[in-house]
């Protein structure tokens, strides 16, 4: 069997078994991150848009799911979005754009052996946890759970007259089985602006939160006409997923434009420049 019938079985199979209730009845309803077996791990290129170590993912080309309460814009395939060419980039797995209407949310649901971070946009988002959290998170926080040997949870909308808006990522872990966490910070005072600021690393004493992989993730605010350089942690071994928040930036030759995805690897470091005012997320994650 080839690869991408592989991946297309397993895709499917796990989907049967881990996210038959995600999309549930409209108030809160929820899908579960657990996966039994580790698939999708290595991105499979988009031939239309890959050079030898560049994918390009323009914004209008992520999978869509629109179920009223929920909005949703996946760059990667997830519940009932499949793309044999979008089963992650290395170790990222999901990179999930939403936007959940007032007072509506995720119902309580399971994961497992997931590290998951979750960054709102604006508004405010409700968290509890079967390890006893409730909390919680706003623009200019970012929440990391490491699943490991299984939580249950549930995020609602902590507001009735507007809708919240976050990115909601999930990165395999180098670990299995581990105790579950739970952590959340401000990262607003780690804030600089036109240079790269790191808010995830694998390390718990670092700068930002941690999970169990070998993993940065930086944002960088960028002013129009700025530069911003950013050197690879571990470049023999990973590379870095950019996604546009907001503004027009260039990495090289490519011209990024908001929510645009674009994947580089076999690289030391990159430069983006702003030709607006701009925001950008670098995830590094391990290709292997």
């Amino acid at each position: 069997m080839d690869r991408k019938k592989f991946l297309k079985k397993s895709f499917f199979s796990s989907l049967a078994a881990t996210l038959a209730p995600s999309l549930l009845k409209g108030s809160s309803t929820g899908t579960t991150g657990s996966r039994k077996e580790i698939i999708g791990h290595n991105h499979l290129p988009n031939q239309e848009k890959t050079t030898m170590n560049t994918v390009l993912h323009k914004a209008d080309t992520r999978g869509f799911a629109n179920h009223g309460w929920l909005r949703s814009h996946h760059s990667f395939s997830f519940a009932n979005y499949y793309n044999a060419d979008r089963m992650g980039f290395g170790t990222l797995r999901v990179l999930n754009d939403d936007r959940v209407a007032g007072g509506r949310g995720f119902g309580r649901h399971p994961h497992d052996n997931m590290e998951i971070i979750s960054i709102p946009l604006s508004g405010d988002l409700e968290h509890k946890d079967s390890m006893g959290n409730t909390t919680v998170i706003k623009e200019g926080d970012i929440q990391v759970m490491s699943a490991g040997t299984g939580i249950f949870h549930s995020e609602y909308n902590k507001n009735a007259d507007k809708e919240v808006k976050f990115l909601q990522i999930w990165v395999f872990p180098n670990q299995r089985n581990v105790t579950p966490r739970y952590d959340q910070i401000p990262i607003s005072d780690l804030k600089t602006d036109n240079q790269f600021y790191q808010v995830l690393s694998p390390t718990p004493d670092d700068q930002g939160v941690w999970i169990h992989q070998n993993a940065w993730f930086h944002i960088g605010d960028l002013e129009a006409g700025r530069n911003a350089t950013y050197s690879l942690k571990a470049p023999s071994q990973n590379g870095v997923y950019a996604f546009v928040l907001e503004g027009d930036v260039s990495i090289g030759e490519q011209t990024l434009n908001p929510r645009d995805g674009y994947g580089l690897w076999d690289i030391e470091n990159l430069e983006v420049k702003a030709q607006s005012k701009a925001r950008v997320l670098l995830m590094e994650v391990p290709m292997h």
